[in-house]
């Protein structure tokens, strides 16, 4: 009866100028909401960790060095299935900067399938065909995408992309049906006003940043169904932790290392809170503010769902089937960091997750289940592993410390939720 009802919320509950127009399409909200409250242990989750190896022993010991932070949220069930939620903290700091990386895909992903709903247009959907233009510098077209049916790219196909193999292209061109100033405003306006999500994943400027591509929809006997010019955000973009600079050094797209901390005063920027609160709302949308949820429908969340939780080898597209260049923890670091085949573990466990990778970051979100041990709960991590301390040189210790510690501590709370049982409150 308990994968039932966990399956059961898995699936289902779970203006122009010169051809450019004004990103204007989310009003500016003042109002902010509070997040939910961590209890801040001291001792309960390092003592877990340590346990779990020598490694984790160490890692924790260095923690500072390290930047780790963790978050982990424990659910009770009542005899109905409503679920409660307990949240405990380990050095997460929503005013420390990392690296977010591909965890913005998360919210991107939702917001994209959001944005199609509100625009109201009959007939268009998450699987409506479409084209990308170029109207600026540093955007790309996209007439074709090889890897979609019929050969024609659409959001629902680029959400699963980024999704399941954490596509960074696929990414940039929801980013880009969005626009800066949509993604930005909608999440303050959900409770998330630390958020900034203000780049693609290339190397387009701060201010080609601003601009995004035009979009065609088109019907599917090819009849323009919607079209959005490109959109400009002329706002003053929002830097909620000032000047943030990091490392001893970086090196410059030439090669050459400059000897100066990295400045990510202009990147991407998500908190671990926010997107351990965002995971939670994705499966649990009935159970948070009603402005604090994205507004999907049951077969979006289906999607979202069935993405998150979908391993390469597993997934409709077959150019993702390759375990040679999509293993198993290509994207699934808790539990499964240090095994190329998770079947080499428990197999009743799925892990529906986010992760992030970059600059020495690591990081991963999850909602793991075990259906046979009844078992379910959040768990997020972040790590930097960069002994050089040199921001872009592709030397960091990924392989050797990052990835076999998010394993082994998705282990140890998996095997302490086995030793609390199975619990249900009446």
């Amino acid at each position: 009866m308990f994968w039932l009802r966990v399956l059961g919320a898995v699936i289902t509950g779970i203006s122009v100028l010169a051809g450019c127009a004004h990103d204007k399409s989310a009003p500016v909200h003042e109002t902010t909401f509070a997040q939910p409250e961590y209890a801040f242990d001291a001792s309960f989750i390092p003592t877990l960790v340590a346990s779990a190896s020598p490694l984790c022993q160490s890692v924790i010991e260095n923690a500072a060095t390290y930047e780790v932070q963790i978050l982990y949220t424990h659910i009770e069930r009542d005899k109905n299935g409503a679920p409660r939620f307990s949240s405990t903290a380990f050095r997460a700091d929503p005013s420390v900067y990392f690296n977010p990386a591909s965890l913005v895909k998360l919210p991107v992903a939702c917001l994209a399938l959001q944005r199609l709903h509100e625009l109201v247009i009959p007939g268009l959907d998450a699987q409506t065909p479409l084209a990308i233009g170029s109207s600026q510098s540093c955007q790309k077209p996209v007439q074709r995408d090889p890897t979609a049916p019929q050969g024609m790219p659409s959001i629902g196909h680029y959400v699963k992309k980024a999704l399941i193999v954490s596509d960074n292209d696929a990414y940039n061109r929801l980013y880009e049906f969005l626009g800066q100033r949509y993604i930005n405003e909608t999440l303050a306006h959900m409770g998330y006003p630390t958020a900034r999500i203000i780049r693609r994943f290339n190397h387009c400027s701060a201010d080609e940043n601003r601009y995004t591509n035009p979009f065609t929809f088109f019907t599917k006997d090819h009849q323009v169904l919607y079209e959005q010019p490109m959109l400009f955000n002329t706002d003053i973009l929002r830097n909620p932790l000032g000047a943030v600079h990091k490392g001893k050094g970086y090196r410059r797209s030439d090669g050459r290392i400059v000897h100066e901390p990295f400045d990510y005063s202009t990147h991407n920027y998500l908190s671990l809170q926010d997107i351990h609160t965002m995971l939670q709302t994705v499966f649990f949308p009935d159970y948070f503010p009603e402005h604090q949820q994205f507004k999907l429908s049951p077969e979006d969340y289906s999607l979202v769902r069935h993405c998150l939780g979908c391993l390469p080898r597993e997934s409709d597209i077959p150019a993702f089937r390759d375990t040679a260049r999509y293993p198993d923890n290509y994207k699934k670091y808790l539990l499964f960091g240090d095994m190329r085949d998770a079947r080499q573990w428990k197999q009743s466990v799925r892990s529906f997750n986010i992760v992030g990778r970059s600059d020495g970051f690591l990081s991963d979100c999850a909602y793991i289940v075990d259906h046979s041990e009844n078992i379910e709960f959040f768990l997020s991590a972040v790590i930097y592993v960069n002994a050089n301390g040199i921001i872009k040189d592709n030397t960091y210790e990924y392989e050797s410390i990052g990835l076999p510690f998010l394993a082994e501590i998705g282990r140890a709370f998996y095997a302490y939720e086995l030793s609390r049982g199975n619990k249900t409150d009446d």
